[in-house]
């Protein structure tokens, strides 16, 4: 199979991909997914594993880093970009795209945006080529879409820092090489939020990794608790060397993430329609084909007017990003939308199908319940709708 990147393993172009180079990434990545990766969803689905040959494959094309920049190891794309190729990745089991997602999003955005120069150099290169799998640590029991709760401290000993707390639902966790890590180094005071971000080796004494969760869906997208008892780092750990970093990066990084996470809950969505009229146009019901019921065509309706209006969504939040014109609502009306509408999407696809849809091995049946977590993580609807408020009535009262 053919690569994304070409010899030497930069995309032509500087420092932005061009349009050209672009739809050529674009149309191998589609190439790659409903070829080879989605014949195979069932196997993974089994096994609750990418296979290792799927796995070398996405290296290969350069999958691991392609929102890393160029000038450390990436392919450099832009969130516009990226939007585009994650309504690919969303078009089959999303735990492909969980895979190498944390490696170009919540955790490789912080190195990204916030690592200092060295930081930068030391792991950037091994987390794009998928040598090094990073593991964003944020969540814990008692602090989930609102960081300000985390518990875990990090203190300082001489020119060390000590890390102590509990994570969970850590994506990539059980494969992690690299835990980005959240801690709280004093309470919130008048300097700021008082949270840090580390950079933890998976080896490092301390850290514990716990079983596998077992989930409803997303089968082969590992995630697990982790634990850190005392976990001693040495003081070029902390990201950007500033002890108030924490908090900005896990608030940015998940911001670019809502409209990632958007994206995919429109590729899933779009899946989820074209499984429902190939049905509908085959299943039959008293010699005729269901797609000619009225009632099944005003829910092939409802489904495509949601997946129309939640890709325009996610292309606009895209551009506001990239341009700088909006990174605060924009991302959270999308993630908002587009993983309310993907949930709805399902639902009607397994109504389409009637009892054949309930059944497993049939894939609407996987994507119904691997589209519910899109509401719980990178914040949850809930959250989105509180920044969206606030946000409105804070303009509001700037703009008096």
């Amino acid at each position: 199979m053919t690569t994304a990147i070409p010899a030497g393993g930069v995309v032509p172009g500087g420092a932005e991909v061009s349009a050209e180079d672009f739809a050529e990434i674009l149309t191998q990545t589609r190439r790659f997914i409903r070829s080879v990766v989605l014949p195979r969803e069932q196997e993974i689905a089994d096994s609750d594993a990418i296979p290792d040959d799927i796995r070398t494959a996405a290296k290969e094309m350069g999958l691991f880093g392609y929102a890393i920049p160029q000038q450390w190891g990436g392919l450099g794309l832009n969130l516009v970009q990226d939007a585009e190729l994650a309504m690919e990745f969303g078009y089959t089991t999303l735990a492909l795209r969980s895979m190498f997602g944390t490696n170009n999003g919540i955790a490789g955005q912080v190195l990204v945006g916030f690592g200092t120069d060295e930081q930068k150099r030391r792991w950037l290169d091994p987390i794009a080529s998928g040598e090094v799998v990073a593991s964003f640590a944020l969540t814990e029991p008692g602090a989930g879409s609102n960081p300000a709760g985390l518990r875990a401290r990090a203190v300082r000993d001489g020119d060390d820092w000590v890390i102590s707390g509990e994570k969970r639902f850590i994506t990539n966790a059980p494969l992690a090489d690299l835990f980005v890590v959240f801690a709280r180094t004093r309470p919130r005071d008048e300097q700021g939020e008082g949270i840090a971000v580390f950079l933890v080796p998976a080896d490092a004494p301390g850290v514990t990794v716990g079983a596998k969760d077992r989930k409803m869906g997303q089968e082969g997208a590992w995630t697990s608790d982790v634990h850190f008892s005392e976990v001693r780092v040495p003081a070029d750990a902390l990201v950007g060397g500033d002890e108030d970093a924490g908090y900005r990066a896990a608030m940015t990084s998940l911001a670019r993430g809502r409209v990632h996470i958007a994206a995919l809950a429109v590729g899933q969505a779009q899946r989820a329609l074209d499984e429902s009229v190939a049905y509908a146009a085959t299943a039959t019901q008293g010699g005729n084909p269901i797609g000619e019921f009225q009632l099944v065509q005003a829910m092939l309706a409802d489904q495509q007017t949601g997946v129309m209006a939640g890709r325009a969504l996610v292309r606009d939040a895209a551009r506001a990003w990239v341009d700088e014109t909006d990174r605060r609502i924009a991302p959270s009306v999308a993630k908002l939308y587009c993983t309310e509408m993907v949930g709805k999407v399902a639902d009607l696809a397994v109504q389409i199908h009637g009892g054949t849809g309930y059944m497993r091995d049939v894939p609407v049946e996987r994507i119904y319940r691997d589209v519910r977590l899109l509401r719980l993580y990178e914040g949850t609807s809930e959250i989105q709708r509180l920044i969206i408020g606030r946000g409105l009535v804070k303009a509001a009262k700037s703009a008096g």
